[in-house]
């Protein structure tokens, strides 16, 4: 068995390209071509907003080495890896999460990223040591807390001495469905930022910036916002 000739020739709207044992060829629709590139732009696209997501964060909360950083609902990691990396092997990431398949992520992470700690959060607390976090961020997390003003609180105690917490999260777009056992202040699926405003400064919170054109994809329009932990 000899292998076919490598090449690609574009005919009436399709792409053809050879099986590799044969000198058939196989067409592929325009139609799905395009959706292959677009699909392939968009998660380029994801991975960029992360890394620039990433520099702003390092600048916001003035990340260093050694810091301890915590990241709230991590999801797949991206951030938390890219913490990891800026505070180095002298500092510590502390990444949450309270979905089982996420966390199982997480802790592979963690068995090749030694300064990573994963925890599993609660509904109504974070699961870090006192005091323990010179930073704390959260991305398009807050607004699925069913118990914000306990979760509020937690963040607080978690943080050291005038210790930084970045939240990130978008308006809620009209119409959009409240995630269920979420505030009905939320109005939607999102987080109001005057609301998002109001209950970190009732924890203790003082706003130390309000960042209007933070990187965004799509499918989501977000702000953050940093605050501070008052001096007792």
């Amino acid at each position: 068995m000899t292998l076919g000739i490598l090449e690609t020739r574009w005919q009436s709207g399709s792409l053809e390209i050879p099986f590799c044992t044969s000198n058939r060829m196989i067409r592929i629709s325009s139609i799905i071509l395009l959706a292959l590139c677009t699909l392939g732009v968009a998660l380029c696209y994801g991975q960029d907003t992360y890394q620039q997501e990433a520099a702003r964060l390092a600048t916001s909360l003035n990340w260093r080495p050694g810091d301890v950083v915590a990241e709230i609902g991590a999801g797949k990691g991206q951030l938390t890896l890219a913490a990891a990396q800026r505070v180095g092997s002298t500092g510590k990431v502390y990444t949450t999460e309270l979905d089982p398949q996420a966390l199982a992520r997480l802790e592979e992470i963690a068995t090749k990223e030694k300064n990573i700690t994963v925890v599993k959060a609660a509904e109504a607390d974070v699961n870090l040591p006192p005091a323990c976090c010179d930073s704390i961020f959260m991305r398009l997390v807050y607004h699925h807390l069913t118990k914000p003003t306990a979760i509020d609180s937690d963040l607080f105690r978690s943080l050291k001495p005038r210790g930084r917490l970045a939240v990130i999260d978008e308006e809620p777009s009209k119409g959009s469905t409240i995630p269920e056992g979420v505030p009905k202040n939320r109005m939607g699926h999102g987080v109001p930022q005057n609301v998002l405003i109001s209950e970190l400064v009732k924890a203790g919170f003082e706003v130390e910036a309000i960042i209007s054109d933070w990187p965004h994809d799509e499918f989501h329009q977000m702000y953050c916002v940093i605050f501070r932990k008052k001096h007792s």
